[in-house]
């Protein structure tokens, strides 16, 4: 590995970890009192306006959005983060952490569904296999033979966590190459705060929470510390680091190491929380992993292949050669599938190595 891409891993798996105290620490504070809406948007709004001071004062240039984008960066900002966080803060307040980021891990195999389904792509046999392994694993995790003893309400807001996830990677295909990276994460936080201002009344914030101190599993931590901790590293740094790591990395190895992200908050969990999964369940998550990262997998080696193909005349006009629409379709499909927590789009920053010799730019998906 050159030492681009060991930086690059580096940077992925401290993005992983700092994702992963973003359930455990908003779950702290929801048991504490606040309700899940206003823990959304404290972390939203806080990491909006961090951003913004520090990106208006080292590079404003990055926040320019032009006109005909402005639609997009709506869109961006309403699936991405406002839905993907508000399901996903509400099904984490009645279900352990981990089961609920393992629902939220469906989102690659309903994106793979939609391509196939609706899109009638022909997708390799590998992925097919992740994504019934996917499923699987989330049938254990549920605990299906007993009659799935979670909470009703609580299910439901984490598939809903995966539908929005699922959208919000396909609507990331449609992102140019006039946005910043970091002028789209900026932004979309930003947006995202302000569409839930009536959901969250922040004017109702329970402020004083912010004199107190949480319980966490018999130990107590100051709420302002897990506030700062949760929009610092658990939101800016998370992101910062991910979107570093995604121009050493291939898609296939980024999405490896964003599976990290489901361990750390398992992990994270039972350590500050006392949550721990049964058997069934870290069998199941076992399963979802390996199926999500083998669909992944095969469908990166396919559009490799594509784009192979489709780079080379000689392969083009050979007989039973991918065809220019056809290595197009296999590449926008790709990208759907490509990564959970890193929806890729064509922002034409910085180059990085791929098959298809694509110059890309991944943006992680909020948490």
């Amino acid at each position: 590995m050159s030492r681009s891409g060991f930086t690059g891993l580096i940077l992925a798996t401290v993005s992983a970890i700092c994702f992963g105290f973003s359930g455990p620490l908003a779950k702290s504070l929801i048991d504490a009192g606040m309700p899940s809406s206003q823990v959304v948007w404290v972390r939203l709004a806080g990491a909006a306006i961090l951003l913004l001071v520090v990106t208006a004062l080292v590079k404003p240039s990055v926040l320019v959005v032009p006109r005909s984008r402005l639609r997009f960066v709506v869109a961006y900002s309403l699936v991405g983060f406002a839905a993907v966080q508000a399901f996903y803060y509400a099904a984490i307040a009645r279900l352990p952490v981990g089961v609920a980021v393992l629902l939220e891990y469906a989102s690659p195999v309903l994106v793979l569904g939609w391509v196939r389904l609706v899109r009638r792509a022909r997708l390799p046999r590998a992925a097919a296999i992740g994504a019934v392994l996917a499923v699987a694993g989330l049938a254990c995790v549920v605990e299906v033979w007993r009659g799935v003893r979670l909470d009703g309400l609580g299910l439901v807001l984490g598939l809903g966590t995966a539908v929005c996830a699922a959208a919000y990677f396909l609507l990331s295909q449609k992102a140019g190459d006039d946005i910043h990276p970091i002028g789209a994460l900026t932004w979309g936080l930003a947006g995202a705060a302000v569409v839930l201002v009536p959901l969250a009344g922040p004017w109702r914030l329970p402020w004083h929470l912010l004199a107190t101190d949480l319980t966490l599993d018999g130990r107590t931590l100051p709420a302002p510390l897990a506030i700062g901790w949760l929009v610092l590293v658990g939101t800016v740094v998370a992101y910062a680091t991910g979107i570093a790591a995604v121009r050493a990395l291939t898609a296939a190895v980024g999405a490896t190491v964003a599976s990290l992200e489901v361990l750390a908050s398992v992990v994270i969990a039972w350590g500050l929380l006392g949550e721990a999964l049964g058997v069934p369940q870290l069998i199941g998550g076992a399963l979802v992993l390996a199926g999500a990262l083998l669909a992944q997998t095969a469908v990166a080696r396919t559009a490799s292949h594509a784009g192979s193909h489709a780079a080379s005349p000689a392969a083009v006009s050979h007989a039973g050669s991918v065809s220019r629409t056809e290595s197009r379709h296999a590449q926008h499909d790709s990208d759907a599938g490509l990564g959970f927590h890193t929806a890729r789009a064509s922002y034409g920053a910085e180059p990085r190595s791929q098959g298809a010799g694509n110059a890309r730019w991944e943006v992680r998906l909020s948490r």
